[in-house]
């Protein structure tokens, strides 16, 4: 292989590396949120993991205090915007729930937005402010938080990486019977079916 060949391939890999970003959401069950959110043109990996808390290295069976399940979302800014991200994540969770979501209560499936920047931070704020507005009769409970470390599922626990596509007879019956897509429907109706269908 030629230099100039070389450096055309490492000029590729490296300009396909920089327009990589990421961002890290909690809402719920991290099975549906990464089935959820690796549905969008864009979006090249969903990791599903842990974040938010100060233990070092969570798990899911074992000891995960005061983290949240949550997903590490790997996207092309070219391609879906972190604003079209922030506006496909409030359809795809219950902003009133204080308990937890859906089905899933306890504080590691409380819904929160992890934001790494002030740029983050202040397209976050403003989508939450709109979510706000349009549920003027209602509690919006959904915090934006600091990002902090992030803890993706392994070892003898990656089976919920990609549960959703191993065991997909099991996911359709959980996410059925946990009354997610109802809720959700319930809660925006046309407004998420028409983000979901754009997308």
């Amino acid at each position: 292989m030629n230099k100039t060949i070389k450096a055309a391939l490492f000029l590729s890999l490296f300009t396909a590396t920089a327009q990589a970003d990421t961002a890290v959401f909690a809402g719920g069950c991290f099975w549906c949120m990464e089935s959820d959110f690796e549905q969008l043109e864009g979006v090249s990996e969903v990791i599903s993991g842990f974040t938010g808390g100060e233990l070092e290295n969570p798990t899911y069976n074992g000891n995960h205090e005061g983290h949240y399940e949550a997903v590490e979302i790997h996207y092309d800014p070219d391609v879906v915007s972190y604003q079209d991200l922030l506006d496909y994540y409030w359809v795809n969770i219950d902003p009133f729930d204080d308990r937890g979501q859906f089905c899933d209560k306890g504080s590691e499936y409380l819904a929160a937005l992890f934001v790494a920047n002030d740029e983050e931070r202040a397209l976050a704020e403003a989508s939450r402010a709109k979510v706000v507005e349009q549920f003027s009769s209602q509690t919006v409970v959904t915090p934006i938080l600091p990002a902090s470390t992030f803890y993706p599922i392994k070892g003898n626990e990656s089976y919920h990486q990609d549960y959703y596509k191993n065991n997909a007879a099991r996911y359709k019956y959980y996410r059925w019977s946990c009354g997610r897509d109802k809720r959700l429907d319930s809660i925006w109706g046309d407004q998420r079916a028409a983000l979901v269908k754009a997308h």
